[in-house]
């Protein structure tokens, strides 16, 4: 087989993939979700954010013993969510592609993220998590919660669009 050979081939299979990749895709949809995620993760780093959520997780866990929420040191977190959303940005092909399995985690995504946001805004406009944890506002993660609700409710809407759609691989050789 030649090398003309391979890109003829190449071709018809993109142009064949295209229509199926396209139709049911939610993969720009997750990608700019991703990015807004990885710039939260900058924000709340560089502006404070365990010094708010620790005490707040400490006094609620000292409320309701039942409080599923952990204490975090700056390395593990910062760690943990550079995986998380490492391997979520890594999910983008799939997402592009539309694969019914993503759907349920795309939703999860989406939802706890549009939270996420909305959470920041909340404290950043009550000045406060609990009434023991304040802090001056903005609220640390603020500045990038515009572009968590964004993204967050194009994602959603992208997965209701698509909804019906069925994933389908394309016809191979």
């Amino acid at each position: 087989m030649q090398f003309d050979d391979l890109v003829t081939i190449s071709r018809e299979y993109l142009v064949k993939a295209a229509p199926a990749l396209s139709a049911s895709g939610f993969g720009s949809a997750w990608l700019a979700l991703c990015v807004a995620f990885a710039l939260h993760i900058l924000d709340e780093a560089t502006t404070g954010f365990l010094a708010v959520y620790n005490p707040t997780v400490t006094i609620l866990r000292l409320r309701w013993s039942w409080f599923p929420m952990p204490t975090f040191e700056f390395r593990e977190w910062l760690v943990a969510l550079v995986v998380a959303c490492g391997l979520l940005f890594c999910l983008t092909p799939v997402a592009a592609r539309g694969m019914r399995g993503l759907r349920p985690l795309a939703w999860f995504y989406a939802v706890i993220m549009f939270l996420n946001g909305l959470g920041h805004t909340l404290f950043t406009i009550l000045g406060h998590t609990v009434a023991a944890v304040t802090f001056p506002r903005p609220a640390p993660g603020f500045y990038s919660s515009p572009l968590l609700f964004v993204a967050s409710l194009w994602l959603m809407v992208r997965l209701r669009r698509t909804a019906r759609v069925d994933f389908q691989l394309p016809t191979g050789y």
